[in-house]
């Protein structure tokens, strides 16, 4: 408990800069990575989830900080980087030992396409043009919705194509 009391908690929760160059700062960051993303790495991240990508981020800012000295010592950075990739391993084994946390951290299969009806909420609601899905039809060789049975968006952002018998 004494730890606790030793702690400033109103430095902890005031800002040491001022907010709007925080808002500048986070708007071009912001620009610079989805441009990053759009254009280099463009929509399919691959088999690596958003949880991942977050990861990363994370803990390439935490061990910079670490290495540059934003830190006290080495030691604060190296901290921070183990309680990340601890958490993530925490998130992981949650996700294979119980169906109700996979449920939760991951986001389940949403439907583009049904009978070969295109979800139109659906795909709005993750920003996927019709020339987005008819380019992954075309890549899974289809040429019309009547060959189509359903489409999913997976949990991994990749499109999935189930053909009519």
């Amino acid at each position: 408990m004494e730890a606790f009391s030793s702690v400033d908690w109103e430095a902890l929760f005031r800002f040491s800069i001022p907010p709007m160059e925080i808002v500048v700062r986070g708007t071009a960051i912001y620009w610079f990575l989805f441009l990053i993303f759009r254009f280099v790495i463009r929509r399919d991240v691959g088999a690596v989830g958003i949880a991942d990508v977050l990861l990363l981020v994370i803990v390439a800012d935490a061990a910079q900080n670490g290495m540059s000295g934003e830190y006290q010592s080495v030691v604060d950075g190296m901290l921070l980087v183990s309680v990340l990739i601890g958490w993530n391993f925490l998130f992981d084994w949650m996700s294979f030992r119980f169906a109700w946390f996979r449920r939760l951290a991951e986001p389940r299969s949403l439907p583009l396409v049904k009978e070969g009806r295109i979800q139109y909420r659906n795909m709005r609601r993750e920003l996927i043009t019709e020339d987005e899905l008819w380019s992954k039809l075309r890549q899974n060789g289809f040429e019309s919705l009547a060959q189509v049975r359903h489409v999913y968006m997976e949990s991994d952002g990749q499109i999935s194509v189930i053909k009519r018998d």
